[in-house]
Order: C-alpha cells, then structure tokens, then sequence
C-alpha cells in the first residue's frame, strides 16, 4: 500500500477526524460491556470436578473466597505435547494482570483437558505462574462447548461459537489447524478437537452461575499482541500463523 506523505498539519487533521470515530467506538464498546454484564444467569448444577497445583477442587474451590471467576479455555488436550500456540501467545500476557482481577474480587484460571503434569511441565517451560487447572476426567470442557468428541467432529455434530460445524475434514481454514498441531505435537482432527474460549461465572449466597462465553474472534480483546499490532504503521501484516511459542523465535 502506497501512503501519501503529507505535512504535520495535515497529519494532524486526519488523526483528529479518525479519533472521532475511535470515540464513537469506544462508546460503543462500553455499552456492549453494559450488556453482558445484563445478561441473565444460568445456575450451574453439575458438580465439576478439577485437579490443581493445590489439589482437587469444585468449580466453587476456583473462586479463591472471591465473588467472581473468569476462565480462559486454554487449548491443550490430553493428547498433545505442548500447548496451542494462539492460546499460549494469549496467556503471555496473563501473569501481569492476574494480581489485579484478585484484588478487585475477581478470579482467573486457565482450564485445559491435559493431565495437571503436563499442564505444570509446559507452564515451567513458559516460566507463567497464573493459576491452571485441569479439567481432565470431567464434562466441563464439552458442556462449555470447548472440547468436542471424534463422533461429534465426524458426524458433523461440533457446537462452537454459537453454531453448528460441519463434519470434519471441513478443509484448511484462515487459522492453520495443521500448522498449530504442529507445534503442539499431535494431529490436526485431534488438534481441533480442542477449542479456544473463556467463560465468567459468579458466585451469589453459595451458587455458582454461568454468566458470559465468548469464542474465537470474540477473543481478540483478550490477545494483547494484536491490540498493539492493530496500532502498528502495517497493522496485523500477515499471511497465515507466524507467531511461535515466545521461546521458540529465532532472536539471533
């Protein structure tokens, strides 16, 4: 793309007209906040079961004495060697803010399939330190539309974002399933089987309540990467999945 060159002056008249319309998203922004918090609440009923660094927990035990609970669905299943590399890209970013959702009555956990070992080995090998729990043995990733079974995926019967998937191999898409499984060390039908997400719950006279899902695209918010690089002179500039896990890049 070929970009004028212009005055300060002229810059300047620009950037002031495209901040009116930044505003006018940012209004914007703040009245969806408005209306998730407005959404209405489903009470959660199943007794989840979860493997922590602490030990077995309750759906409940993930609050930490806290009213609040946000939950990053992180991609690793039982299967795989490393975790997705998009959702490890999100959670290097979770550390820093973790100490400031607890100190306004919120909790943060990733929750993944994987066995706690392999979910504690890779987290040592990322050097994070937020919370992780594994929700292996338990429905909680299929009944959070998270996870799906081989029979759903063949049968064309995989619930995600809110729609109905068709059956696999459904082709390559936009986000590289073969190139992800990769680096996560197993097979692109298994891969897939496994879904980004992040769920809020809260916890109201000793009930927990669903609040809120978002998947996908719905995610981007959370990816602090591309927040900068949306802001970045060639903005996101890519052509399929560059990113690595971060010791992975070549930095020589």
């Amino acid at each position: 793309m070929q970009h004028q060159i212009v005055s300060r002056d002229e810059w300047l008249k620009a950037r002031v007209a495209l901040l009116e319309e930044e505003k006018a998203l940012t209004r914007r922004s703040d009245e969806l906040a408005r209306r998730r918090q407005d959404l209405p609440w489903v009470r959660v009923d199943k007794a989840y079961r979860f493997e922590t660094d602490e030990g077995d927990a309750t759906l409940e035990d993930l609050f930490r004495g806290r009213s609040q609970l946000l939950v990053y669905h992180f991609m690793f299943g039982p299967d795989y060697k490393a975790g997705c590399p998009s959702c490890s890209a999100i959670a290097d970013g979770f550390d820093g803010f973790v100490v400031h959702l607890e100190n306004h009555d919120v909790a943060f956990t990733a929750v993944s399939r994987a066995p706690l070992g392999k979910l504690q080995a890779f987290k040592r090998r990322m050097e994070w330190s937020f919370p992780w729990a594994s929700s292996h043995g338990s429905d909680f990733n299929l009944d959070f539309n998270v996870s799906n079974t081989e029979k759903q995926q063949r049968d064309g019967a995989v619930e995600y974002n809110y729609r109905r998937e068709p059956a696999w191999p459904a082709g390559e898409t936009p986000d590289g399933p073969a190139t992800a499984a990769a680096m996560s060390g197993t097979d692109a039908a298994t891969f897939v089987r496994e879904r980004p997400g992040m769920s809020a719950f809260v916890l109201e006279d000793g009930v927990v309540y669903h609040t809120y899902s978002a998947y996908a695209r719905g995610l981007d918010g959370l990816w602090g990467m591309y927040q900068w690089l949306d802001r970045a002179p060639k903005g996101r500039n890519e052509k399929g999945m560059w990113w690595r896990h971060h010791d992975e890049y070549d930095n020589g």
